[in-house]
């Protein structure tokens, strides 16, 4: 845990009955940078997430954001921290009013946050683009846009609100590869130019390894290995980590 860590979550514990979903989890992540936590499914990330993002409360350990309890922030007094920690979900169209045009979803948070009407549309255009998408977008449905494109919206609602920190969990997991590397890539593009940190949950290794500046691999609520995503990638330490290597790359590697 550092002091200039936007997110720092430090010996977490979160149970759902008699089952232990995290035991004992620490990460954190400073102004600008991404951090990748990687699993399979039902290791715990999603469950991390919802911590991150105060959805949950943990049953020990601490979860803060900008130095406040994430969970704990409620009502007009917190929203200005509220903005600050945005959610990008792993299925835009679930996630997407079908009853609202594109651009009416990203105006919607614009209102939550106190933009002014008549400010809204023009601020739509210009998220619109800011994520790679003809403001002519704005006007269609969620169905009537492509998986990449309802990821791009998700994305510019995200940022409505001037975040420092984006929660993504496995949002390149319903795209083919050429849609996740051109969403990586913005993502990339985004942090570079604006600062951006970003918890990035995927289980897949090499989609991590285009985004993250550092790795932590979960299993069954615990972390096994961490550390820059180079090193792991070169020279994976745990066997659970060289499998989900392998599953990447096909490639074997040393033991």
């Amino acid at each position: 845990m550092t002091a200039s860590a936007l997110l720092s979550v430090d010996r977490v514990v979160k149970r759902y009955g008699d089952r232990l979903a995290l035991d004992g989890v620490s990460l954190a992540v400073g102004p600008g940078e991404a951090v990748g936590l990687v699993g399979e499914s039902g290791s715990g990330k999603s469950t991390l997430a919802r911590l991150a993002l105060g959805l949950l409360a943990p049953d020990g350990g601490t979860v803060r954001f900008a130095g406040r309890d994430p969970y704990r922030l409620r009502g007009a007094r917190d929203r200005s921290v509220r903005a600050r920690l945005q959610f990008v979900p792993q299925h835009p169209r679930g996630s997407l009013n079908p009853a609202l045009r594109a651009g009416e979803a990203v105006a919607f948070a614009l209102r939550l946050h106190g933009t002014p009407r008549r400010g809204r549309a023009e601020a739509v255009a210009g998220l619109f683009r800011q994520v790679g998408l003809e403001p002519a977008l704005a006007a269609r449905y969620p169905r009537e846009l492509s998986g990449g494109q309802l990821q791009r919206v998700a994305v510019a609602r995200a940022l409505a609100t001037g975040p420092d920190l984006l929660v993504c969990d496995e949002p390149t997991s319903a795209l083919d590869r050429g849609a996740q590397v051109r969403l990586l890539d913005l993502l990339t593009d985004l942090r570079e130019r604006s600062g951006l940190g970003y918890l990035f949950i995927s289980h897949d290794l090499a989609v991590v390894r285009h985004l993250a500046h550092r790795v932590l691999v979960l299993r069954h609520g615990r972390v096994l290995e961490e550390g820059r995503t180079a090193d792991l990638w070169a020279a994976p330490a745990h066997p659970y980590t060289r499998a989900l290597l392998e599953a990447a790359t096909g490639r074997t590697t040393l033991t």
